[in-house]
């Protein structure tokens, strides 16, 4: 129950406090993300850390304990990431030199590009007319432009740069919030308490453990399609199985980036000829994404959120469009506390209701 009154609303202290409140919020929008990954992963990884610092001698203080840990959390998160987008660098960067070498003597059609029902011939004439010549890959380039890239380029580097800036202030964050994370867990919560009731501390419960749920999907999604796409992947006799299938299962961590790396294996093979075995790949490759995003992630979240598969997958994708990567958390957890509110504001209702019905006023107007 609310404590606040109209009175207290109107008071100087409440107008300066709400002033002061809305103006850090406005000087500190553009850390949103960070403090929200931060917050996520120190609450996911929590009972990691208090099993991490049990284990340590009594001897390394708190700071100390932060720093390690930390370490080990951007270790555990980043490596398989920079590993992922380095080997995709590596091979587009191979699939360059040989598109390259290639373009010397004019880029043959593909076989199979002209055995397409209906639009093959077309294509594989466009095809001979726009990169059958000598040197088409560069004309191409010089028809387009210096300043298309460099556009592209600048906007390249203002992402990365950005997406940059957003690990470095997490990880500041995080270490913030294992060094300090007991004693703003009990403010937190007697700052709920006293403004909304003794149910905070089930709110604060049901949150912790839609958090914890929804990060453990992101990681079952990221090992399922890893495996899937490896069996898939060597099935069809694709090249380096294991590093594409790596690379696509890390990718996969984040909804419809895992596609990225299936795509780029179907063009490196049809790039080489093998149409067939490109296709082959690239549908179940596609079909495997699709069942991690679409089934596997809600049916894993939805042991900690209690939400019906349909509420988990569209707070995934949802939260993933407004807040980006920590989205894919916070929007299982938005919802599920807004099911837990409803939920109690029918059960009032209900009991208000049946309270009206029964009582004798009430019966003797029937």
């Amino acid at each position: 129950m609310m404590r606040w009154t109209i009175k207290n609303r109107l008071t100087p202290r409440t107008f300066y406090a709400v002033l002061i409140f809305v103006l850090s919020v406005w000087i500190l929008h553009s850390f949103v993300q960070a403090l929200l990954a931060a917050c996520v992963t120190a609450i996911a990884s929590w009972p990691l850390y208090r099993r991490f610092t049990a284990r340590l001698p009594s001897a390394v203080g708190r700071s100390a304990r932060a720093v390690m840990f930390t370490t080990v959390m951007t270790l555990f998160v980043l490596a398989p990431l920079i590993f992922a987008i380095g080997a995709m660098l590596v091979e587009a960067h191979t699939l360059l030199l040989q598109i390259a070498t290639a373009d010397q003597d004019g880029i043959a059609v593909p076989t199979w590009l002209e055995h397409l029902p209906l639009a093959g011939p077309w294509l594989a004439d466009n095809w001979q007319r726009e990169l059958g010549h000598p040197g088409a890959l560069a004309l191409w380039a010089h028809r387009i432009g210096p300043g298309a890239f460099l556009v592209h380029a600048q906007s390249l580097a203002q992402f990365m740069a950005r997406h940059l800036l957003i690990v470095v202030f997490t990880i500041l964050v995080l270490f913030f919030l294992y060094q300090e994370g007991e004693s703003l867990g009990r403010g937190v919560r007697l700052a709920l308490r006293h403004w909304i009731g003794v149910q905070a501390d089930a709110y604060v419960q049901l949150a912790t453990s839609a958090v914890r749920a929804s990060v453990n999907s992101m990681l079952v999604v990221a090992l399922f399609d890893g495996l899937c796409t490896w069996a898939a992947y060597a099935a069809v006799g694709a090249p380096h199985a294991v590093l594409w299938a790596a690379i696509t299962g890390i990718l996969s961590l984040v909804p419809f980036l895992g596609y990225l790396g299936v795509i780029a294996l179907a063009s490196e093979m049809a790039m080489t000829g093998a149409a067939a075995p490109a296709l082959l790949a690239f549908t179940l490759g596609f079909f495997i994404l699709l069942c991690g995003d679409k089934i596997v992630r809600p049916a894993v979240a939805h042991q900690g959120t209690r939400l019906p598969f349909v509420w988990v997958l569209m707070g995934c994708l949802g939260g993933f469009q407004v807040l980006g990567l920590v989205g894919l958390v916070i929007g299982p957890v938005l919802i599920t506390l807004a099911r837990e509110l409803w939920e109690e504001r029918v059960r009032a209702l209900t009991v208000a209701h049946a309270a009206d019905t029964n009582s004798p006023v009430q019966g003797r107007a029937k």
